[in-house]
């Protein structure tokens, strides 16, 4: 009982995400002009090129909270060893290193600590991504198996 209300809860929290993703997303060539007015002025300078890789990681964001939406209704459905699910993960993989690739470049034109932690923390989340992906293939394998055994 305590699980159900918990995957609930990360789910809401999963539809929120997505929701004021969408909203700061829209919003970001605004608030980066704001920025770069009262922050720094290579934010200034490098405005479109910021904005690209803020806008596109953004982007990138939100295919991944769909992903993991997606894997949360299997979830609640009680049936998350399944292979579309290892797809979400691999998905998720990729998309979560060409995010730290994106900031890869952006490290070039405007350094910061910012850009390093989310450099390595989106690489080591595709690196991640893939392991479960590998872990819930064979999760998939043991299922199917099993509902073969009669």
């Amino acid at each position: 009982m305590k699980n159900q209300r918990l995957i609930k809860w990360t789910k809401w929290v999963l539809d929120f995400m997505f929701v004021s993703g969408i909203f700061v997303i829209a919003t970001v060539p605004f608030t980066l002009r704001l920025a770069g007015l009262y922050y720094q002025s290579e934010l200034a300078k490098h405005y479109w090129l910021i904005l690209v890789i803020l806008m596109f990681s953004g982007l990138l964001g939100l295919l991944i909270l769909r992903e993991l939406r997606k894997m949360m209704r299997t979830v609640l459905e009680k049936n998350c060893f399944v292979n579309e699910n290892v797809a979400s993960l691999k998905r998720m993989g990729i998309i979560s290193v060409v995010i730290a690739l994106l900031y890869g470049t952006k490290i070039f034109v405007v350094p910061s600590p910012a850009t390093f932690i989310i450099i390595l923390t989106f690489f080591v989340a595709g690196l991640f991504s893939e392991v479960l992906a590998c872990v819930f293939s064979e999760a998939v394998r043991y299922k199917e198996e099993n509902d073969l055994t009669i």
